[in-house]
């Protein structure tokens, strides 16, 4: 699951090949626009080059380090100064979850097996020095990740199929290169897997795929000035507090298909306040929120009741779950019959109020597999809740089934951000109507996933039986976003996110399955198997598929939201 300033979206099945329909570049779409008109065309384009775009966040990033950095926000930004050998098209609506050659000068060869995945780099491609981006330089640049002691932060699936027993320590600890990578050439590079994975071209995408010069590497320190191999390079980093970005002179707008780069600079403050960040959206000084996390709640009034500001919004759906697990190893849920109580009994009308309403609260969710994956069956919905509606006959049914028939007392963890308070105190309410008296146990956000309700242990011992979180996906398939949250094999005695300890050999075994599926339409019946078994276990409770509001400044140009990142396209925008 990656970290967000607001969220991530996610995407369909994997579709290897060139961006159908729009120009890539965001060629067609809409001066007029209007409010939502983002999600699906490109408003107000234009080639106007020049300026410099104005943004601001109220958190600091992780990294920029590519290496080491797991929020979505930062994924956005990274396009501009690193690339990869796929990316995502910049493009509106699903056409941007269309992965496309970027440092590769096509999509891969795939030998008949599923195995050997090799590129060719486009010529011409350069780091901000002016050198070529060698086959050797992307090589590096994966094998980073395997310095976990050194470089940890960022998503380890290329160490997860890469690695393949070597145990290899990465660059800094071994002088033996990782060898289930080979660079034969200069722009030649080829991987080598143990076993078919369909979904491996996504993990290419990433910003941990992306080339490093060995000569420039500073190790933990990359992070404070990386080589830029994209159109823009950094000008000053003042941690936490401001970044800028120029021109990369050395970047040639011939080898990208997929950048507009038409600021000539790029600033951001960090640390402002989400209250001032929406008056300076308001007033003109600012052009967007990096963090594209949704303007506050007074504000959403302000903009969605006055018809000139509300053109200038989009609500995109961020590819987060709210959800709570029930822990099967926790009395009295580890009876199927009692997880199904909870099912019922939850009022998810007042949840979504509680976050706030149907614009910022969300959509309610009827399955825990969001819209927008291959496999979301929008009419999953086997506790009639998906009205916001609770059964509480029903619950009681459930109640008499597993024996307790008055109710009975549970733990709920959560956070202790006003939302998730709210979201606690909703379910809490909902639950008493039936008899569950359901105790809120805030903790620490910083502490939350990793010890508190990421140790098993941790939860037995509190008597956690409901905890509340939040999912998105890392890449945008079902693979991207379902195992860790579900797969019993991948339990952890710490930062564990299968909270509720499912462990179903059926669902094991289907994860197994859809893994080297190839064939899209196959795999996303096997995902909505998948989501339909979870359902039927009753041990994940979704709410709400997350929303939130975003308003621009409307001079912006090129405005779409990439569905890949559930945000606008930084690398698309104008400042016209």
């Amino acid at each position: 699951m990656k970290v967000t300033w607001c969220g991530a979206v996610l995407g369909l099945a994997l579709v290897l090949g060139g961006c159908a329909g729009k120009d890539n570049n965001g060629g067609e779409g809409s001066a007029a626009g209007g409010f939502d008109a983002g999600l699906s065309e490109v408003v107000n384009p234009s080639d106007v080059a020049g300026g410099t775009l104005r943004l601001a966040s109220a958190n600091d990033v992780d990294s920029w380090d590519p290496t080491r950095s797991y929020i979505n926000a930062v994924y956005n930004l990274q396009r501009l100064y690193a690339r990869t050998l796929l990316t995502p098209a910049a493009a509106p609506g699903a056409d941007g979850l269309v992965l496309q050659p970027d440092l590769a000068e096509a999509l891969p060869d795939v030998s008949s097996d599923g195995l050997t995945y090799t590129f060719h780099l486009r010529d011409g491609v350069r780091f901000e020095d002016g050198s070529a981006i060698r086959a050797q330089d992307v090589k590096y640049g994966i094998e980073r990740l395997f310095a976990q002691d050194t470089l940890s932060g960022g998503p380890t699936y290329l160490i997860d199929q890469l690695d393949q027993g070597q145990h290899y320590p990465g660059p800094y600890a071994s002088k033996d290169g990782l060898r289930s990578v080979s660079a034969l050439d200069d722009r030649t590079i080829v991987f080598r897997l143990a076993e078919p994975f369909a979904d491996f071209p996504y993990l290419l995408a990433m910003g941990v795929a992306a080339p490093v010069p060995q000569r420039l590497d500073t190790g933990e320190r990359y992070g404070d000035k990386p080589v830029s191999s994209g159109p823009y390079r950094f000008d000053s980093i003042d941690s936490g507090k401001k970044v800028a970005w120029v021109r990369n002179d050395a970047w040639d707008r011939g080898t990208d298909q997929v950048r507009r780069a038409l600021p000539d600079r790029i600033e951001m403050t960090i640390g402002t306040d989400p209250g001032e960040i929406d008056q300076q959206l308001l007033d003109g000084t600012l052009d967007m929120d990096a963090g594209q996390g949704g303007v506050q709640s007074g504000v959403q009034a302000k903009v969605l009741l006055n018809p000139g500001l509300k053109a200038h919004a989009d609500e995109p759906t961020t590819g987060f779950v709210q959800y709570a697990a029930l822990s099967t190893r926790v009395a009295p849920f580890d009876d199927a019959h009692c997880r199904r109580a909870v099912q019922y009994a939850v009022d998810k009308g007042a949840v979504q109020a509680a976050r706030g309403g149907a614009v910022a609260g969300g959509q309610i969710a009827g399955g825990m597999l969001p819209p927008g994956i291959a496999g979301y069956d929008e009419g999953l919905d086997p506790y009639q809740t998906r009205s916001g509606k609770p059964q509480p006959d029903k619950a009681k049914d459930e109640l008499q089934r597993c024996g307790k028939p008055d109710g009975f007392d549970t733990v709920i963890a959560v956070t202790g951000s006003p939302k998730a308070m709210k979201t606690a105190e909703a379910v809490q309410a909902s639950l008493a109507q039936v008899g569950i008296k359901a105790r809120i146990d805030p903790s620490d956000p910083s502490m939350y996933a990793r010890s508190v309700v990421g140790s098993p242990d941790n939860v037995h011992k509190k008597g956690y039986g409901i905890i509340l979180s939040a999912w998105s996906a890392d890449f945008p398939t079902g693979y991207g976003f379902y195992p860790t949250l579900i797969d019993g094999r991948l339990i952890l005695p710490s930062g564990n996110n299968n909270y509720a300890e499912l462990d179903d050999p059926l669902i094991n075994q289907q994860l197994d399955q859809v893994r080297s599926v190839g064939d899209g339409t196959r795999a996303a019946g096997i995902w909505q198997q998948i989501n339909a078994e979870v359902m039927d276990n009753a041990s994940m409770v979704p709410l709400t598929y997350d929303k939130v509001l975003n308003y621009r400044n409307p001079r912006l140009t090129n405005v779409f939201v990439n569905q890949y990142y559930g945000t606008w396209d930084v690398t698309a925008l104008g400042v016209g």
